[in-house]
């Protein structure tokens, strides 16, 4: 039974992802016939060209995994990081340390550090 389901789903969802990349592609072509030529004078899109748009802007913009992969997962990484390296540099600073940078942080950023807090 469930061979049966797997015969016919794997074709649909071929079938899915190809009128969807379709319909995005057209998409593209039509607004940017609709915006473009009128305002800057340029030709209209082709629809492989429009393709082309999408693809591309996919690459710059977008991340091909999922949830927590590519640049998003990056990004997370790289903030966690940074926090995990200012919380030490915290733990080894003096209390007159700690004044000092909460002085100079209320100075350069208008930031005033939290009530009784023990990191800024």
């Amino acid at each position: 039974m469930k061979k049966k389901k797997l015969i016919w789903i794997v074709p649909l969802g071929i079938l899915a992802v190809c009128a969807f990349i379709a319909l995005g592609s057209e998409i593209v072509t039509l607004m940017w016939n609709w915006v473009f030529p009128p305002l800057f004078g340029w030709h209209d899109l082709e629809f492989r060209q429009g393709l082309a748009i999408l693809v591309l802007s996919r690459v710059l913009f977008g991340t091909w995994g999922g949830h927590g992969s590519g640049r998003s997962g990056m990004r997370r990484r790289i903030r966690d990081r940074i926090e995990e390296r200012m919380a030490e540099r915290w733990e080894h600073m003096t209390p007159e340390e700690r004044e000092r940078f909460r002085a100079r942080l209320r100075e350069d950023c208008g930031v005033s550090p939290p009530a009784g807090g023990s990191q800024v």
